[in-house]
């Protein structure tokens, strides 16, 4: 097949199914263009390291030209993808640039849901990027400065107050982390304040925390926080976020007699996720959460030349709803990779079957809990477990050895090597 005739393949999003996409494309003979709004791929299970000074950004990151450089059949375009036109098969940028396509992976991912109250995010950022984990690194750490200048003692619990809201695995971890930081790794820093006396408070609106894991390792992760000095709220919904704090009301029903104020200058969203708005431009039906809603061999309905993957599709698999986890992520880049394959060669697509690997949150220094099928650990085994498997799955020999050298470093110095901020949160 001659160059001028090889098919274009066009994968919006280089996360881990975008990028898990394109490498299984690999050896096929087509012309693959990635699209990122980004210059890096994003190991984004460990983002809350390096909003909580225990990584640098390098470490979790690496630029995407770098991973695919020696991919031939692979152009990499730094650019915003605004709006796709199914029926002309192309994209458009922000500059208003055109991308033709003959066969499009949609990999966009998923931002952050404020569920009707987009006037929160000023006060509650969330964590999906980079930026924002330097905003959330600036917001931590700046609040104990603010803390050692204050003279007044009201102010002072306010800034030594964090509030982290959402018990899924971003908010336990955070929450945990947070506690370490104050108890540990600012202890005898400061000398107007004691970092060990701030408050982590956690809110859930559910029962549980980790509700996607099973009730008793929910359990044992909340035995867990609790020892290291989380204050975690169950049934606890919020009612309003503002510079000076959170404002809190019983999750069975608003009443005057169960609302409380939480005076906190830190506050931390990790309620809710949203499909990426790039899907509403495709003109086919979502679910309640934003995701296209894809056949079962991940390709939108009516057109088998786009497929939507990650965070942004809302599959079926074995009749239950795929998971927006990583893995889940590459394992759907790679089989609408395959499928784009089998249509090149004229032969009918396959369903998509995702296959769990197991489920782990980490809590804290020695304090996990994870699930393999009918297999449950938690405490030190399952901290251990956590930690091997995302060494793993990192990408890059060099990120593997600097975040083993920094967690290394971390547990048996008690620190944090990238606390350095560039633009200090002002106070409110």
């Amino acid at each position: 097949m001659s160059a001028a005739a090889r098919p274009r393949v066009v994968i919006v999003g280089c996360g881990f199914g975008g990028l898990f996409a394109a490498r299984q494309l690999k050896r096929a003979a087509v012309d693959i263009t990635v699209i990122d709004r980004t210059n890096h791929h994003l190991f984004q299970p460990l983002l809350y390291q390096v909003a909580t000074a225990g990584l640098s950004a390098p470490a979790i990151a690496a630029p995407i030209r770098h991973i695919l450089a020696r991919q031939r059949n692979v152009t990499v375009l730094m650019g915003e993808v605004m709006a796709i036109d199914l029926s002309s098969r192309s994209l458009s940028l922000e500059d208003g640039q055109r991308v033709d396509y003959d066969h499009l992976i949609v990999a966009a991912g998923a931002t952050h849901s404020y569920f009707g109250h987009p006037e929160w995010q000023a006060h509650a950022p969330g964590l999906k990027t980079l930026e924002d984990a330097f905003d959330l690194r600036g917001r931590i750490l700046t609040a104990f400065e603010h803390a050692e200048r204050s003279h007044d003692a009201q102010e002072r619990a306010a800034w030594l107050s964090f509030v982290v809201i959402g018990a899924g695995a971003t908010g336990v971890e955070m929450a945990g982390t947070l506690a370490e930081i104050a108890r540990m790794t600012l202890r005898g820093e400061f000398r107007r304040i004691e970092p060990q006396h701030a408050r982590v408070i956690l809110l859930e609106g559910g029962e549980r925390v980790l509700p996607a894991f099973p009730p008793d390792l929910s359990q044992r992760a909340l035995t867990q926080l609790e020892r290291l000095g989380v204050t975690v709220r169950l049934a606890c919904r919020v009612s309003s976020i503002d510079a000076q704090g959170v404002s809190t009301i019983d999750a069975q029903g608003p009443s005057t007699a169960d609302g409380e104020r939480i005076d906190a200058r830190t506050v931390i969203w990790a309620a809710g996720v949203a499909a990426s708005p790039l899907g509403r431009t495709l003109g086919v039906p979502l679910d309640r959460s934003g995701r296209v809603i894809v056949a079962d061999d991940l390709s939108v309905p009516g057109h088998p030349e786009v497929f939507v993957v990650g965070d942004l599709a809302a599959a079926i698999s074995g009749g239950q709803p795929v998971p927006g986890v990583s893995p889940a992520a590459k394992q759907m880049g790679r089989h609408a990779a395959s499928n784009i394959c089998r249509q090149l060669d004229r032969a009918p697509t396959q369903p998509f079957s995702y296959r769990d690997y197991g489920t782990l949150a980490t809590i804290g220094r020695n304090a996990a809990v994870a699930f393999f099928g009918r297999v449950h650990l938690w405490g030190y085994p399952a901290w251990l477990t956590w930690l091997l498997a995302h060494v793993y799955f990192l990408i890059g020999f060099r990120n593997r050895l600097v975040v083993l050298l920094d967690w290394a470093w971390a547990y048996w110095r008690f620190e944090r090597s990238a606390r350095i901020v560039i633009e200090p949160v002002k106070p409110p």
